[in-house]
This record gives C-alpha cells, sequence and structure tokens, in this order.
C-alpha cells in the first residue's frame, strides 16, 4: 500500500489490528482547481465516463480491518487533473470498494424490534478550545431535518429500509436527541503531537495544539451519556464533535509512527476524516473531529477533493465548516445503522468483500448537484438544502452495476 504522505491520486491503507478494529481508510489529495469559476464546461466533465472515474479511484485490494474502528472516512486528494467522473444518474454512480454489500447474520439498527433510532449529537467545547454556535446550530438544524424528514423517500436515509438484519428490517424513523454540550477539560495528550503540525493544517493556516487517541474519546462519550443517564443500546447513536485544533489518532503515541491512523497532518499517519465504532458496553458512537479543507497538506475532508469539486468548498448554507461536517456525519450515521457491532469481536452487519459499509462505497461521490457553483446541494431534508455524499444501495447496483444514490 502507498504511504498517506503520497499526493495526486487515491491511497487506500491497511493497518495492522488492534482489539479486531475494523476500518476503510482512503486518502486523497487537493490542488487547487476552481470549479465555480468553470461553470457549465466543469459540470460536463462531471458527467464524463465511468471509465475516467476508475481512473481518478483505486478500489481497495485487500480486507481493511483495524480493531473495533470502522466506518473510516479517509481524506481525500482534490486535482484540477481528475475530476469527478460518474454519471449523474438515479440508475447509480460508481462504487468505490467491491459491492455487493453483503450482511454476515447480526443485528441492524432502527427496527421494528429496536424502536425509533435517537441521533444524539455531543458538542466538546473545552477551556480553550470554543466552537462556534453557528457551526452547532447548523449542525443541530441537520439532525433535527433528518429525523423530520422521517419516513419519506427524497434523501439517503431513505436507502436505509432496504436493508435488515436478525432483529428485522431497517425503518426510516429517526428521532433527534438533544444536543449536549460538554466543557469539560481536554485530557493529557493521548498520542504525540508533532510540532510540524502544530500550523498550515485548517485553511486559516492554523494547527493542532492537542492530540486525543481513541480511547480518550471513547471514554468521554461514555462519560458525558453516563452524567446524562441516557441509554447505552441499539436504539441510540451518540456523535462526538471534536473542537478544532485538536487531532485525532487510533493508537496513543507518536503520529510519526506509520502503523498508526490519524487525521490529516504531515506525518505518515495522516489518515482519515471520521469513524465509527462501537464500545465494550454496547455505546454506539462516532468521532467526528472538526473538518479540514483547503489545507496545506493536500489533503481535505471537504467537496474539494478531486474526484468532485476541486479546489472549491461548496457551502450551500453559507457556512463551510459545518456544511462540510454534514457529510462525513451522514456517512458514519448511515454506516452505524447498517452495521452497528463493529467491537472487535463481531463485524455481522452489511460490508462487501473488501470491508467497505454502504458509506465508504460513495465517499465523496456526491451525484449531479442542483444550485449554483460555490453554494451546490444535493439533498434538500425538511425544506433546508445540504451536500452530502451519496449511500450505496445493493437494488441499484443489482439492477444497473451503479449502486450510490442521492434518494431511492
Amino acid at each position: 500500500m502507498t504511504e498517506a504522505g503520497e499526493k495526486g491520486h487515491v491511497v487506500n491503507r491497511v493497518f495492522n489490528r488492534r482489539r479486531g478494529l475494523r476500518a476503510t481508510v482512503t486518502l486523497v489529495a487537493a490542488g487547487a482547481a476552481t470549479l465555480a469559476a468553470a461553470g457549465a464546461p466543469a459540470l460536463a466533465a462531471m458527467h464524463s465516463s465511468s471509465q475516467a472515474t476508475a481512473g481518478c479511484v483505486t478500489k481497495a485490494g485487500t480486507p481493511v480491518r483495524v480493531g473495533h474502528i470502522s466506518g473510516i472516512l479517509g481524506a481525500p486528494t482534490a486535482s484540477a487533473a481528475c475530476q469527478a467522473a460518474n454519471p449523474g444518474n438515479f440508475a447509480g454512480n460508481t462504487a468505490r470498494g467491491n459491492p455487493p454489500l453483503i450482511w454476515h447474520g447480526g443485528a441492524v439498527m432502527g427496527t421494528a424490534q429496536t424502536g425509533p433510532l435517537v441521533i444524539t449529537p455531543i458538542f466538546w467545547t473545552p477551556p480553550g478550545h470554543p466552537m462556534a454556535a453557528d457551526y452547532q446550530n447548523l449542525l443541530t438544524q441537520y439532525v433535527n431535518d433528518v429525523a423530520a424528514a422521517s419516513g419519506s423517500t427524497t434523501n439517503v436515509f431513505s436507502i436505509l429500509p432496504e436493508y435488515f438484519g436478525s432483529d428485522g428490517s431497517i425503518r426510516y424513523d429517526i428521532q433527534a436527541g438533544t444536543p449536549i454540550i460538554d466543557t469539560n477539560p481536554l485530557p493529557a495528550n493521548g498520542c504525540k503531537l508533532n510540532s510540524r503540525d502544530t500550523n498550515a493544517i485548517y485553511a486559516d493556516g492554523s494547527g493542532y495544539d492537542a492530540c486525543l487517541d481513541d480511547a480518550q474519546v471513547q471514554a468521554q462519550t461514555n462519560s458525558v451519556v453516563a452524567a446524562q443517564k441516557l441509554p447505552v443500546n441499539l436504539s441510540h447513536i451518540y456523535v462526538m464533535y471534536l473542537p478544532k485544533h485538536v487531532e485525532a489518532c487510533f493508537n496513543p503515541g507518536p503520529t510519526t509512527n506509520t502503523k498508526n491512523a490519524c487525521t490529516i497532518n504531515y506525518q505518515p499517519s495522516a489518515a482519515f476524516c471520521a469513524y465509527h465504532s462501537q464500545a465494550p458496553n454496547g455505546l454506539e458512537y462516532a468521532n467526528m473531529p472538526f473538518p479540514i479543507y483547503l489545507s496545506a497538506t493536500g489533503f481535505t475532508c471537504g467537496s474539494n477533493a478531486r474526484i468532485a469539486f476541486p479546489g472549491v468548498i461548496e457551502t450551500p448554507n453559507n457556512n463551510p465548516d459545518a456544511d462540510t461536517e454534514i457529510s462525513p456525519t451522514s456517512h458514519e450515521v448511515n454506516e452505524l445503522i447498517t452495521n452497528p457491532d463493529n467491537n472487535g469481536v463481531t463485524a455481522s452487519g452489511w460490508f462487501d468483500v473488501a470491508g467497505f459499509e454502504n458509506g465508504d462505497e460513495c465517499a465523496f461521490v456526491y451525484g449531479q448537484p442542483q444550485g449554483t457553483p460555490g453554494q451546490f446541494f444535493n439533498q434538500v431534508i425538511n425544506g433546508h438544502d445540504y451536500l452530502t455524499q451519496e449511500e450505496f444501495s445493493n437494488s441499484s447496483f443489482f439492477a444497473s452495476g451503479g449502486g450510490c444514490l442521492q434518494h431511492p
């Protein structure tokens, strides 16, 4: 596998197993092309052949399992040399893994047996790490809108009912949990921050000042849930949003370790934008680091990925941070629903032969957008516009060979 620091193409990484963790890590680098200035010609390039897509995206060739961590949304590259080439039609855009998704015999979330699925955002705002109110508000609005649109057939969550588990078929029946503002201080660094990564990580030129490993993120999420006396079961997902300037890694120790995986940095460990997992006590959680885009590292978590809208952060709500974070949120929540027990012992939900879950199959694949360049959107949920990656449909794949859809 190619090291994460290499730019200009997709990089699939497989990390050593730790506690049976399962994860998909795909990196893509960022460039300087401006889709907004390109107008109609750029949109035409987006609808070029699927053969061109194959030249831009390297499919995983080996199983991707990294302990209990799963659904890792890798940071992609953005380059003028490689425009999105998936056809924007509802037959399904080309998947990035090795579909179809296969059921491995276990339970899923959001069934009649488990009851309505409650999604609770947690905004960690420790001293010295403020989080803008408009960032929190837009992410909260998104979760509320996804819940309000329950039962509809007009967004990516509407694809979920085609999947089932040992506890029944998934229903689009979502409730928004009350957002939690977590003001507890950060613990001591669990991973060792490299001085090179203390600047030029974010679009504003700033960098990291702290580093947390997965055990710390998991412990903090559990602590908040326990303090609020909230349930831990297959009816609840807790989405932990980390503050800006906090790096996240799978493992403790230095970020220079090639066997570790961290958020975007200048080290060989540069790997992911977000991930999800199941804690030993059954807690279903997603780790959502603060979004990185237009970064000097050459990697991105945003729409400026080279296989999407090179050089441009599309922001339909005029909030680039929150608009960027909404797509990884959709990715991780959809994967938790269809494969909740990636706990280091079992992984018995839906994933393909390479380990790709439904979100992994369509990471950074948006399909045909609506709106104006710079404010493109592809989802209208409860009357609000959002830009999220598409989600994978086995039905579409079997019917058309595609599979990535904006809605059924």
